[in-house]
């Protein structure tokens, strides 16, 4: 397994990370990836430690909090061979209190995760969301109160616009309180948006981007084609419309790519699109998640190897969506290109 560093910070997290939004399997949304209990979810910890996956990422509100307490009883007893990334911040409840990254709901927040973990410590502490309500220097001075008690190693956000990530680190900056590191973020062969804003960001600020949804909502399968619509069974015929949405011969476009580049390689179609975001710029850890054994040695695949530029370059012509203003000046005109080049 290979082992990056997480933006500007001294934590290496290896390249795949293991998504824990399979365990528990209860509530409408949040409950409907999985329903790994903790015998099941000790095997699958098993083989990830053994590929050398040590990052579990899990959240608040995957199973109303029960994905948590599976992780904390599936690491017992090697607490120190793992690191933790929770997130919170959406909704837990119908009270007032009860979503958001006010000082107290944070910290209230952070003691109930510690406690369902098992743990003493939160190596990485993502935002779930932006929360507009709370003024960035409260939440800034709570995540420093927390790192310096020990419960909180490192801080990051998920699913936030470029211009509140920015505000944040600037204040972060400007007060002495922790910088945010990593963004957890939704990229992928058929949602490609992150590239526009969020990574030239997170390349020139020191952020790593720990990728979600890494096959676009199940869409990046192998089991979806022209010829193939969704098949029963699948959770897409619940989830689709939670889904980044996605057009329909965009997405036909990009497996026929897939499909083809896979066959050149051997490799599932999964596995070419996860091995294609491991090379893109500020990309530190894939989350890969899985239901069983079988799907996780299937994504653990998606390492040891590496595509050819001619594959990259298949990939990227297949998958390429010409970006919102003011970005697509830059892609059409020498002058504007010139101030801008690619990031590597």
């Amino acid at each position: 397994m290979e082992y990056r560093q997480l933006g500007a910070s001294g934590l290496r997290v290896p390249a795949l990370s293991f998504g824990a939004g399979t365990f528990g399997g209860s509530g409408p949304l949040f409950g409907a990836w999985g329903n790994s209990d903790a015998a099941e979810a000790r095997k699958l910890v098993d083989i990830c430690l053994e590929a050398g996956v040590t990052l579990f990422d899990t959240a608040d509100v995957y199973s109303d909090g029960a994905s948590e307490e599976v992780l904390g009883q599936a690491i017992q007893g090697r607490r120190d061979a793992v690191l933790i990334s929770t997130k919170t911040g959406l909704p837990t409840g119908d009270g007032p209190g009860d979503w958001g990254v006010s000082r107290d709901r944070l910290i209230r927040a952070v003691e109930a995760a510690l406690r369902r973990l098992g743990t003493d410590r939160i190596d990485i502490l993502q935002l779930h969301a932006f929360d507009a309500s709370t003024p960035v220097e409260e939440l800034l001075s709570t995540l420093d109160v927390l790192v310096r008690a020990g419960k909180v190693r490192h801080a990051g956000v998920s699913n936030y616009p470029g211009w509140a990530l920015m505000k944040g680190l600037a204040a972060a900056e400007r007060h002495g309180w922790p910088r945010f590191v990593a963004h957890q973020v939704y990229y992928s062969l058929i949602g490609r948006a992150y590239e526009a804003d969020l990574m030239p960001l997170a390349a020139d600020q020191g952020v790593g981007a720990l990728v979600w949804s890494p096959l676009g909502w199940g869409r990046l399968t192998g089991k979806i084609r022209r010829d193939a619509p969704i098949p029963e069974g699948s959770r897409l015929h619940e989830t689709a419309q939670f889904a980044p949405p996605v057009d329909d011969e965009h997405l036909y476009r990009v497996v026929d790519a897939l499909d083809a580049v896979a066959a050149e390689t051997g490799k599932t179609v999964p596995q070419v699109a996860i091995n294609w975001l491991l090379r893109r710029p500020t990309v530190a850890s894939v989350i890969i998640g899985a239901r069983n054994e079988d799907q996780l040695r299937q994504n653990l695949g998606a390492v040891g190897w590496s595509l050819t530029p001619e594959q990259v370059a298949v990939l990227d012509a297949a998958s390429d969506v010409m970006p919102a203003y003011p970005h697509a000046p830059y892609r059409q005109q020498e002058g504007f290109a010139r101030l801008n080049p690619p990031l590597v």
